[in-house]
């Protein structure tokens, strides 16, 4: 049954691209081998413009199809979304608008449609959906089988309503906040080690964030920077654990992992982690050995925005090593995202090499919505 539902989405890319080159054959037999890999099959037939919108992800206004989201999806080729409460009524209007924008999506692959389910404060269409505890709450039980079933349970209930990919666990190290499990690593570890086996076991994708670990800010990203004065030796043994534990246990083609905006001095003196190369290339790819999607933070943030244009955030970022640019809230802006990233592999900033290795963790991740 998978090989069947590889085949129907790889051939269903080929009709709407155009033929495939007489050279590729695609067999049932060959198609997990290395004859012949499904994610280069679907890289070989996107353009340009198809690959430059699988890496960015958006948010948008109303609770059904508008005109405004038609254009975006239409025009950009957007690869993602991520609801908010402005998009949630009920149920069943959510689960219509997941569907409808799934026809709608005018990319080649299934729309990641993403939400923050943290549980507590952070948690949306509490009227409706079945709010999972905070993780402070969770995490002051002691019990890390709770953190798994809480993970099961919101991974059902995501998926009735049409949503794919859960913006949770936090994994942060803290004190003194809902969000976290608990002020020790080893502890945070294990319990989102137990939330990783809850989605995975109903094959649903969640996101650890926000790397390297905001357990130590002092100051909301959301309004403006804040720099971590720990040296290494601490983030290594604290705040990097539970990330470390996830990232060599598990298969990463089933996760995310988020960047944060915030400054870390022993990592990166300059840039925030989310346009920083030492983190995301030299730490998070090279020593922690992540192969997954790596999704920036919002980039509409105030961590960034005060500082750059949108579509320089962007670019940086991506360059960095990011795969997935998040933008929430302001249409001009997604569309500033895209030119600047698709203007700068034309130019030859960016090599489309470089696209296409994003593209890929993309494509790996998303052939798993239909296996």
């Amino acid at each position: 049954m998978k090989k069947i539902f590889l085949l129907l989405l790889i051939f269903s890319v080929i009709l709407i691209c155009g033929c495939m080159k007489d050279t590729v054959e695609v067999k049932a037999d060959n198609i997990h081998n290395e004859e012949i890999s499904p994610v280069e099959v679907i890289l070989e037939n996107m353009s340009l413009e198809e690959k430059v919108g699988q890496i960015i992800m958006i948010g948008f206004y109303g609770t059904e199809i508008n005109d405004d989201i038609k254009f975006l999806l239409g025009q950009y080729n957007f690869g993602g979304v991520i609801y908010y409460d402005r998009n949630m009524d009920n149920r069943e209007q959510v689960r219509n608008l997941s569907t409808e924008l799934q026809k709608l999506s005018a990319a080649k692959l299934p729309l990641f449609i993403a939400i923050d389910e943290e549980g507590g404060t952070v948690a949306r269409m509490k009227h409706d959906l079945i709010a999972p505890p905070a993780q402070s709450e969770i995490g002051s039980t002691g019990d890390f089988n709770l953190a798994k079933t809480s993970a099961q349970n919101i991974s059902k209930e995501l998926r009735n309503i049409g949503v794919n990919v859960n913006f949770a666990p936090v994994a942060d190290v803290g004190i003194n906040n809902s969000r976290f499990f608990s002020d020790n690593g080893e502890i945070v570890a294990e319990f989102v080690e137990n939330a990783a086996q809850g989605y995975e076991s109903e094959n649903f994708f969640y996101t650890l964030k926000h790397f390297p670990g905001i357990g130590l800010s002092k100051i909301d990203p959301h309004k403006d920077i804040s720099i971590i004065d720990a040296d290494k030796n601490i983030l290594d043994t604290v705040d990097l654990v539970p990330f470390k534990k996830i990232i060599a246990a598990h298969d990463n083609s089933k996760f995310m992992i988020m960047v944060g905006h915030l400054k870390y001095s022993a990592l990166d003196g300059e840039n925030p982690a989310s346009l920083s190369p030492a983190i995301m290339k030299n730490l998070l790819r090279d020593e922690l050995n992540f192969g997954g999607v790596v999704i920036t933070d919002d980039l509409n943030m105030g961590a960034v925005s005060k500082y750059n244009e949108v579509g320089e955030n962007a670019l940086k970022s991506f360059q960095a090593g990011a795969d997935i640019l998040l933008s929430c809230h302001v249409y001009e802006q997604h569309k500033e995202i895209y030119e600047t990233i698709l203007n700068a592999i034309k130019s030859g900033e960016i090599s489309e090499e470089r696209l296409n290795e994003s593209v890929r963790r993309v494509i790996k991740m998303k052939l798993n919505l239909v296996s």
